[in-house]
């Protein structure tokens, strides 16, 4: 929802000195549907609060390497009628969840730092695990280094290329439907709890940093139940097959 009368009144020229983004720039955004359009009065436009957190949340998605079409589909997301304080508290969530951002190294590095020799095949697994993307530089790689030492484990393991493929698309798909989830939930009741609490935005981002590990150990300890109970169930089935005979 843009700023009321009241609330917008800054300049573009204003805006630009606040922010540290030039006129044109400015423009663009705006263009892009990234802010609202300005509070018009007469020929001038005029932009307050919203349109500061907006832009402060574009600057921190640039920041973690969001491509512009990624920030777009990111602000769509935001409600219209969304407060300041509602888009300032998505900065304020958006850090602990982040990746770290990659690491470009090239074969020689990446050899050094998983301390094994890598085939190409081997190259061809991290590349389906996610946790290497090739460059248009041969031998160079965007790695994600805090996952750098999953991927070598899976490697020990010498698991067919065919076999990483497919756990990854069982991941993949499950995992993107699990997180859908759990983002609903998180955003329907765990934010607005977070955010009507009053508390200061260091604390709440503690919160946040601690919410992620407990709902990782959570999926795990399902997944081991899950296990559990399927390996149960194979059991009861042959047992079931071989007393028919």
């Amino acid at each position: 929802m843009p700023d009321s009368p009241d609330d917008a009144t800054l300049t573009v020229d204003e805006l630009s000195t606040r922010v540290g983004m030039t006129v044109r720039t400015l423009r663009f955004y705006a263009g892009r549907g990234l802010i609202p359009p300005p509070v018009r009065r007469g020929r001038v436009g005029y932009y307050g609060a919203e349109h500061i957190a907006r832009l402060d949340l574009v600057r921190e998605l640039q920041a973690h390497g969001f491509t512009l079409s990624a920030i777009e589909g990111y602000l769509e997301r935001i409600p219209a009628d969304a407060t300041p304080e509602d888009i300032a508290l998505h900065r304020t969530l958006l850090t602990p969840w982040m990746r770290d951002l990659p690491e470009t190294l090239d074969r020689a590095a990446l050899v050094r730092r998983t301390g094994r020799d890598l085939s190409d095949d081997d190259i061809v697994a991290l590349v389906a695990l996610g946790v290497v993307e090739p460059t248009p530089d041969e031998d160079v790689f965007h790695v994600a280094t805090a996952h750098l030492g999953l991927g070598a484990e899976l490697l020990d393991l010498d698991l067919p290329v065919d076999a990483v493929l497919a756990v990854t698309k069982v991941f993949s798909e499950h995992g993107r439907a699990i997180a859908e989830e759990l983002t609903e939930v998180f955003r329907t009741m765990v934010w607005p709890h977070y955010r009507d609490s009053g508390g200061a935005p260091e604390h709440i981002q503690q919160l946040v940093e601690r919410f992620k590990p407990v709902t990782i150990q959570g999926l795990v300890i399902a997944y081991e139940r899950a296990v559990g109970e399927t390996q149960r169930e194979t059991i009861r089935r042959t047992q079931s097959k071989r007393g028919k005979r």
